[in-house]
């Protein structure tokens, strides 16, 4: 039946191409801000979104699903393939007739963006000659470059279109930010604006949640950087943000509060980890750099602080040299290890002995029972 659909594709391969996207061949390379314009002059039969931005890429995933019902494909499979069989059952969804409507979306996401060998070949076979009744779109992770030089990638830039999805950069963030309060009648001046920059630090999911949750609390119009504190304040009683800036600012007693808080808001541990993992490996690299003789700002830069944590990072680094910050750093390892099952242990107790020794000066406050394998 596959090879019979091929053949009868193949003959109307001209007619799909000319009535998708209006030539020929549809290879395109296409960025997020064009994509709008892009459909307003065509559809392709193929999409690949790949990146790993993932607010950029379900917003753009959302644009194509709108325009492509207003072009009466109504019905919608979502597939991720994880091993061989998984492949067969996007063959035979591909390659059946729709029982409830005369075109179909069909969603492939890969998050790892390696469809694997099996994967690559039914990709490569789709794009010979794609079923003129079906859309395709493929929501991937980041590619590397194997990835984008691979013959499945070619195949789909051939047929269709491929967008790569970039994080947008620190200092473009806050005129990302003002466009989007603006969209919602909000406008922020710069200490606002600087400020919930400085709470999301490049995540657009969790800067399209504040813009979100500001045009719920306040009406149209300006936005002070009092509005943006008075959110923040209700909108949780504590953050992750919260427990890393009292570690590093040298208060022991708020850090283990506000971990107390976040354990009983049950906030995701591997969120916890990464924050304290990333702080403390700034802060090695920083003290290491400090220790060689680089000045304290330049080794901080070198280090990739950001800016807003610039001063509490020179606080800690005071109280800790090198050797410290690599004894903390061994014992988020150990704590990854443990939520995962891998090594015994609390890892709320551990926790508690990491932020105290970050938030105290140089050495642990709790010493490791020699008894006890790590």
């Amino acid at each position: 039946m596959v090879a019979q659909r091929v053949r009868h594709n193949a003959k109307l391969g001209m007619l799909h191409a000319y009535l998708f996207t209006g030539c020929p061949a549809a290879t395109m390379k296409l960025y997020p801000d064009k994509l709008e314009a892009h459909l307003k002059k065509t559809l392709a039969p193929v999409y690949l979104l790949y990146g790993d931005e993932p607010l950029q890429i379900m917003e753009a995933g959302d644009k194509l699903r709108v325009h492509a019902r207003s072009q009466g494909f109504d019905e919608r499979t979502v597939l991720q393939p994880v091993d061989d069989s998984d492949w067969s059952s996007f063959r035979e969804a591909a390659d059946s007739m729709s029982l409830f409507s005369e075109r179909r979306i069909i969603e492939l996401r890969l998050p790892t963006g390696k469809p694997g060998r099996t994967g690559g070949d039914v990709l490569k076979q789709y794009c010979v000659s794609p079923p003129d009744d079906v859309l395709l779109l493929i929501s991937a992770g980041k590619l590397d470059r194997s990835g984008t030089n691979s013959a499945w990638f070619k195949a789909i830039d051939k047929v269709g279109v491929t967008m790569a999805v970039y994080p947008i950069a620190v200092n473009q963030l806050g005129g990302w930010l003002k466009q989007r309060l603006a969209n919602v009648g909000l406008h922020a001046d710069n200490e606002a604006l600087a400020l919930i920059v400085e709470r999301v630090e490049g995540n657009l999911l969790a800067a399209q949640q504040e813009v979100e949750r500001l045009a719920l609390l306040y009406p149209q119009g300006a936005l002070s950087v009092e509005n943006v504190m008075d959110a923040v304040a209700d909108s949780a009683r504590y953050s992750i943000a919260d427990l890393s800036l009292a570690a590093l600012n040298g208060q022991p007693r708020r850090a283990l509060r506000v971990l107390a808080g976040l354990r009983d808001e049950a906030v995701a541990e591997v969120l916890i980890l990464w924050t304290l993992t990333t702080e403390t490996r700034a802060g090695a690299r920083a003290a290491e750099a400090y220790e060689a003789g680089v000045g304290l700002d330049a080794a901080l830069k070198s280090a990739g602080v950001w800016q807003s944590r610039i001063p509490p990072l020179k606080s800690a680094i005071s109280r800790h040299d090198a050797k410290s910050w690599l004894s903390m750093l061994s014992a988020c390892t150990t704590i990854d290890r443990q939520i995962k099952g891998e090594a015994p242990g609390s890892v709320w107790d551990a926790f508690e002995s990491l932020v105290v020794q970050l938030a105290s000066r140089g050495q642990p406050l709790f010493s490791k029972n020699p008894a006890i394998p790590s």
